[in-house]
This record gives C-alpha cells, structure tokens and sequence, in this order.
C-alpha cells in the first residue's frame, strides 16, 4: 500500500480525472488532500492559476471537498484555516464535524508559527488528533527557477521549534524548505532554498527530530527529495533512524522519491512504514 501524504486540488494544471490517472500510473492507493488559505496578498503569483487573483484561497477547501465526493476511497480530507482570522477553532471544529476533516493542512503563511493565535489552534488539533502540516520557507533567493525572494512563510526553523515544544501533544510534520535545508549543519539556508553539496552534520532537523517526539517529517516535494538525495547515504541513514516518523509524500506529480526509496535496499518493513504505516498511525 502507498499513501501520498502531501497533495492538493487542481495543483499545477491538473484535475480530479487526471489526478486520479496519475495515483493508477504510480501505484498510489489514497491522497492526503490539502487545502491552502494562503490569501492572495501573501501567496507567490504563479502558485496556484486557477485561483490568483480572485477572492478564492490559493486552494480553496471547497475544491478538497470537490475531489473528496466524486472520490472518496481515494482520499483523506485535510483543511487548515488562517489563525489570524476570527473564530478559527470555531471552523476547525465545522469543518471536522460536518466534514470529516482528518489533517491540518496546509499552513502557508507569512507569520511566525509560534503566534498565540496559532499555538490556539493546533493545541486544538493535538486535542482532536489531527496532525499539522506546515510550511517554512525564508525565500532567499533572488533569481532562479524557485526564486520567491521575500516569499518567507512560518518565521523559519527557530520559530517552528518553538511551535513543536508548545504543543507537545499535537504533531507536526516538517516540511518545505526553509525545514529540509536544515537537514545540513551548513548555513545555505541563508541564500539557497535548495541547497546542493554534500551534508555536513549538525543539523537543526536531526536535532528537532531527536529532541521532539511530536515531529515527523514531511518528505514531500522537491525540498524533501533534495535533503535525502544531497548525500544519498546521509539520506538512507536518515530515514533509518526516524523511520517511525517519516511520511512518504509528493506534493508533485513525478515518481522521483519512489525511485529513490524502492532503490536505497530497505527492508519491506521500513518501506511499509513510510509509504503507507506511518501515515496510517497518524490518520487511521
């Protein structure tokens, strides 16, 4: 069994046929579905065609929804309302109730992640035992194909640690980044939001994750695939150590980290646990 544990609707030009099509073509057995309430003013331009420059949120919940219907034993419901905004726990609560909401996902927004109002909100999903996805991203660089300079979401990782340790009953994955660059003990992070060569030890993530039993890791996109692949090795070391707490995942449509998981030698058990078990734990 495989879970993708990281995607959206009508996510880069495709849709539910399509989608669907693409899950069949790589073995794909269900979709964790994210909405994305980015608004418009903090949402990088060329993210999300179908919705910029209209009222929508980058990736509506009504869209999740959409899949979810014509769809549903093809994917887990996930939704993740804007702190910020009045009477969030309130939706949280509506959107579990009346929907079955399953995940908390995905934040990606322009605020420290530590902010009162959001610590409210997934100390209130660790009560419900959602898991939350967020994303931190510093948008360093300045030209390029992921260039998003001044496109920075989450406050970067101090931010995010101090987030993981104010709720200790709640879990978060790890994910985007501004997270994967810090696999590295370097300081790329500074001008790279991918950053090549060689993985230098030390890192903030292998930190985190030795520190804090309520962080798993997002191995979505191709920030994750990045830090596992910079240093092949490093990387089966890596989801060796924390292969009870690593989740398979695409936020993309390409094969790549199968690729590299069905030929880095892992036994069947630890391939089990991050396709499909670990996500399992988490949304049974």
């Amino acid at each position: 069994m495989i879970i993708d544990s990281h995607n959206h609707p009508y996510y880069q030009m495709m849709n539910l046929e399509k989608t669907l099509e693409n899950m069949k073509r790589f073995n794909i057995d269900r979709t964790w579905l994210l909405s994305l309430e980015t608004p418009e003013h903090e949402a990088w331009p060329v993210y999300h065609p179908k919705t910029f420059g209209t009222e929508d949120a980058a990736i509506p919940f009504a869209h999740c929804l959409e899949y979810v219907r014509n769809a549903p034993d093809k994917f887990v419901l996930g939704y993740a309302p804007d702190p910020r905004q009045p009477h969030v726990i309130q939706k949280m609560e509506a959107a579990i109730e009346l929907y079955g909401v399953r995940v908390c996902g995905e934040i990606m927004l322009r605020m420290t992640y530590d902010h009162p109002d959001a610590i409210s909100l997934f100390r209130y999903c660790g009560e419900k035992e959602l898991p939350v996805i967020v994303e931190v991203n510093y948008g360093v660089e300045e030209e390029g194909p992921f260039a998003q300079p001044g496109y920075w979401y989450g406050g970067g990782i101090e931010a995010f640690e101090r987030l993981v340790r104010a709720c200790p009953d709640t879990v978060f994955l790890g994910h985007g980044p501004g997270f994967w660059a810090h696999i590295s003990g370097d300081d790329l992070y500074q001008t790279m939001s991918y950053p090549q060569g060689e993985i230098v030890s030390g890192g903030k993530v292998i930190e985190m994750m030795r520190t804090y039993d309520n962080l798993y890791c997002d191995l979505s996109a191709y920030s994750g695939y990045n830090a596992l692949t910079r240093t092949p090795s490093f990387g089966k070391e890596f989801l060796l150590e924390f292969q009870d707490r690593v989740l398979y995942g695409r936020d993309c449509w390409d094969n790549n980290l199968q690729l590299f998981l069905n030929g880095a030698g892992f036994t069947e058990e630890v391939l089990y646990k991050i396709y499909a078990g670990n996500s399992l734990k988490l949304v049974p």
